[in-house]
């Protein structure tokens, strides 16, 4: 049997999906995985993924790159075609691949509520599920997989990168240290570089390091908190997604606001501590029953507006000396599972 996943982005979409290729994979069917450019590299060579199918995001998406990826798509075909991203553009590509059953959510549960016509099999949720990772595994019972609960995150292997990742670690001097992320989406979600700048003070009088992290446009964002922490954190060296997961392996705890460099963290098991406004994280958050967040709860919330007059600026309102509260208990947790597993 084959599965065809269309799940194109965001980088933490993504990751949340990577439960669902790991329990098909487990169920002995090859699975392939319809990707757009910027998540492609946590998909490409996965373990859990036959093929990686690379599909050009929507604003570039020409006549013809749309036909290398449907012809693409049909060779091999698939049995059955997984939309997990819920849009008309995903739901398009799930039945452009000519699959025998194409499934999905059914319409209150996708963003997108009336692309659900282009479904073979609508699945409505029950209300158990309340992360969005068991929302996708969720939609595996449609194929009679009950895989809610279950929580592994493949990712390709990456020996050059891990070693890249520990030469610059060891020229840095980095030995005990944090990773700090202050980038990510949608700027409604982030929290100020300031109140990093603040964090990182913190966590440089507790002896941890702060390392600030970035992606693709953050750089600025990330000098804006190495400027505002009095000298106390340092800029991180240029990741890649898979480099930034081997970062993250080597560090104490990150810090993040819902973006995906906290739930690759999370992913590669990490401690963490998130810090929310209007999104939810008892749907978008960490998993873990040991990481922790912090939020200030707006009145429209939980909302996935990239703007939104209700909650714009409410992540200014979580103080960092919250986060930092939030940081030592989540490492007085790890202190206490050492001692437990060393007794």
């Amino acid at each position: 049997m084959r599965a065809l996943l269309v799940r194109l982005s965001a980088i933490g979409d993504v990751v949340h999906t990577l439960p669902v290729a790991a329990a098909l994979r487990g169920r002995g069917f090859e699975v392939d995985w319809v990707v757009e450019p910027a998540a492609r590299s946590l998909v490409e060579g996965n373990p859990a993924v036959s093929r990686a199918i690379p599909a050009p995001p929507a604003r570039l998406a020409g006549l013809p790159r749309a036909f290398g990826t449907a012809r693409a798509l049909r060779a091999p075909r698939s049995d059955v075609a997984l939309d997990l991203q819920g849009l008309w553009k995903s739901a398009a590509w799930a039945r452009a691949s000519g699959a025998r059953r194409v499934i999905g959510f059914a319409g209150p549960w996708r963003r997108e509520r009336l692309s659900e016509v282009l479904l073979g099999v609508r699945v409505p949720l029950s209300p158990e599920p309340a992360h969005v990772i068991d929302k996708n595994l969720a939609l595996l019972r449609a194929l009679d997989i009950d895989a809610v609960g279950q929580r592994a995150f493949p990712l390709p292997p990456a020996p050059d990168e891990a070693r890249r990742v520990a030469e610059q670690i060891a020229a840095h001097g980095w030995r005990d240290f944090a990773v700090l992320n202050p980038g990510g989406g949608w700027p409604s979600k982030l929290w100020p570089p300031a109140s990093f700048g603040a964090l990182a003070q913190g966590l440089a009088a507790r002896g941890i390091a702060p390392i600030v992290a970035w992606g693709p446009g953050e750089k600025g964002l990330a000098d804006a908190v190495v400027a505002s922490s009095r000298g106390t954190a340092a800029p991180c060296f240029a990741t890649s997604l898979l480099e930034y997961a081997e970062l993250a392996r080597r560090a104490r705890i990150v810090v993040a606001a819902d973006t995906g460099p906290l739930h690759l963290a999370c992913a590669v098991g990490t401690p963490v501590v998130g810090v929310f406004g209007p999104t939810d994280p008892a749907r978008n958050g960490p998993f873990s029953a040991d990481d922790l967040t912090v939020r200030r709860h707006p009145l429209c919330a939980p909302c996935h507006r990239r703007h939104c007059d209700t909650h714009d600026g409410v992540m200014a309102a979580v103080p960092p000396a919250e986060v930092l509260a939030a940081v030592d208990r989540r490492l007085a947790r790890v202190a206490a599972r050492a001692v437990h597993a060393a007794g």
